[in-house]
């Protein structure tokens, strides 16, 4: 599945600490060009963050538009995925939900 930047999607997301595969929702940073020319695609995690926090969390605000069921957050947490790995498509980011995500990310490269 070819997908745009800010998308909603399931993947089965890799873990650092342990071996397994878990699907779960992300949100695509890459932009469309990108995931087409390399076949793969650059995600963020969302997680509803219940056992930790991270300083850098987006808390989302706009669920709806995202297609999420309950509160979540743009952890940072990044992999990049093979395009026919996205399972499905949930939604997209909100336009305040996109520019707290383009804010945090300019923080990360300071």
């Amino acid at each position: 599945m070819i997908c745009k930047r800010y998308d909603t999607v399931v993947v089965p997301f890799p873990f650092a600490d342990i071996p397994i595969l878990k699907r779960r929702p992300v949100v695509v940073l890459s932009g469309r060009s990108f995931n087409v020319t390399n076949q793969a695609t650059v995600v963020a995690m969302i997680t509803t963050a219940k056992a930790s926090s991270w300083p850098s969390d987006i808390l989302l605000g706009d669920l709806q538009t995202a297609n999420l069921p309950v509160a979540c957050v743009v952890r940072w947490r990044l992999t990049t995925v093979p395009n026919d790995l996205i399972l499905r498509h949930l939604g997209a980011l909100g336009p305040l939900d996109r520019l707290a995500c383009e804010r945090e990310f300019a923080n990360m490269l300071i």
